[in-house]
């Protein structure tokens, strides 16, 4: 299968845009195996040629840094992208049928079964979970995608006729023409504003998804969710319909209970560490999946059961003096903060803000103000917006996490949670979300 996409390669004119890690796996993987070809690197860091010793003895390769890395680009053959570089406000029509990314490549190259899953929130949480189903039942599997490593790194150990379980982004998605054998679409809410011209073009790359697939194919999506419902039209796959609302959907709740074309498969009173509907939402994909890939159903319960929550998604930090903490710093939108809140059920104090992307906040300060929730925590940008229309005593304005967490510990009752969800973008404040949480965890156990 390697040596199909190397020959794709052969002799063509390709350059890797955007030089950060995907960049270097994929700089790493053509080299490897075509050493004397040609080779160009575009990225906007003007002193990239300095900052990696290896490209100093590579004479194959012509570096083109700075402001104008994005220009002439219509010249190459082949523009493998990294996800994170955006086109907004620049006019592509001459080389859009050009664009590559090292999702697309696998999906066109490679002779193995994919599941995809994307959303605005829970890829993360179902794709490990289905690959945590998978690996369990002894199933030939990788877990490969959005989740910092990049696909080219190990992509030479894949074997024919393996499953592939792959988190994709929006950016992963955008601009590809093949779709996984079994795609999952969760959800669609405004995010990531800032890298498309509208939400109607990150819903459409989010699409992408299922666009490309065949009768052969399957596809699950979220009908709970107003924007897919608006979005996808022309499925050529078979198509399982998923929702905690509609009896009429292929999977569906219940009186509590799941069932995948009339057939009950699990309680929601099944031991779970993933709390709140949401998280039910994703199980039932999870499931889906599990239903249509014929694996034990009793056994995929017992994967759930175990599977714990991952870093930053409600994630309980621990109790101390008599308060729960929790980290959602992944909550980066309203719909997730106000999921988080549910699933809890008694959080007493709140801690919000970040970066301001334009996302519209009315109905999320209108389930603050009815909430129980005693404090609302404001941090900079967004929270300070937030908190001038909050019910009067809700809102506490602070400057920094530090001092979130401090008057956090002051005010927050006892045998009650405290809860990071920013409903906003980290980055401006910290590198992402990531660094956000861990910071906030250190806070919380006084390091």
């Amino acid at each position: 299968m390697i040596n199909e996409l190397i020959n794709y390669f052969k002799d063509k004119k390709i350059v890797i845009l955007g030089f950060g890690r995907e960049g270097i796996s994929s700089y790493n993987l053509i080299r490897k195996h075509l050493p004397d070809q040609k080779l160009f690197i575009a990225d906007g860091n003007e002193k990239i040629y300095e900052q990696y010793d290896f490209l100093k003895s590579d004479k194959n390769v012509e570096i083109i840094a700075g402001k104008s890395y994005l220009e002439g680009l219509e010249n190459f053959d082949i523009i493998l992208k990294t996800p994170g570089i955006s086109f907004v406000g620049i006019d592509i029509s001459k080389f859009k049928d050009k664009i590559k990314s090292q999702v697309e490549l696998l999906l066109e190259f490679f002779n193995i079964r994919t599941i995809g899953v994307t959303g605005t929130k829970g890829k993360s949480t179902t794709s490990s979970l289905i690959y945590k189903i998978l690996e369990e039942q002894n199933v030939d599997c990788k877990f490969m995608g959005n989740i910092g490593v990049p696909i080219f790194d190990n992509v030479e150990a894949l074997k024919e006729n393996m499953i592939v379980v792959l988190e994709l982004s929006s950016h992963q998605l955008e601009y590809v023409k093949h779709s996984p054998n079994i795609s999952i679409l969760l959800n669609i809410f405004e995010e990531h504003l800032d890298h498309y011209d509208s939400y109607e073009k990150y819903a459409e790359a989010k699409c992408n998804i299922y666009k490309y697939q065949s009768c052969d194919d399957c596809f699950l999506y979220n009908i709970d969710n107003e924007m897919i419902n608006r979005c996808v039209n022309n499925v050529e796959a078979k198509t399982y319909k998923v929702s905690l609302k509609d009896e009429n959907a292929d999977i569906y709740l219940k009186d509590g209970f799941v069932y995948c074309k009339g057939e009950k498969i699990y309680s929601e009173k099944e031991p779970r560490a993933l709390l709140g509907e949401f998280n039910l939402n994703n199980i039932m994909f999870a499931l889906g999946v599990a239903k249509i890939l014929n694996l034990n159903i009793e056994k995929a319960i017992k994967s759930i059961a175990t599977f714990e929550t991952l870093e930053h998604r409600l994630e309980l930090v621990g109790k101390f003096d008599d308060v729960y903490y929790y980290d959602n710093c992944i909550g980066t939108i309203p719909m997730a903060t106000i999921e988080a809140v549910k699933a809890l059920k008694n959080v007493d104090t709140l801690i919000i803000g970040g970066m301001d992307r334009g996302i519209d906040y009315s109905e999320f300060i209108d389930f603050l103000n009815n909430s129980d929730i005693s404090h609302i925590v404001c941090m900079p940008k967004t929270g300070h917006d937030i908190a001038k229309k909050l019910k009067e005593n809700k809102a506490i304005i602070v400057e920094t996490l530090e001092e979130a967490v401090e008057v956090s510990k002051k005010i927050t009752k006892k045998g009650m949670s405290c809860l990071i969800s920013p409903a906003a973008a980290s980055y401006g404040f910290f590198k992402n979300f990531e660094e956000k949480g861990n910071r906030f965890k250190e806070l919380v156990k006084g390091n």
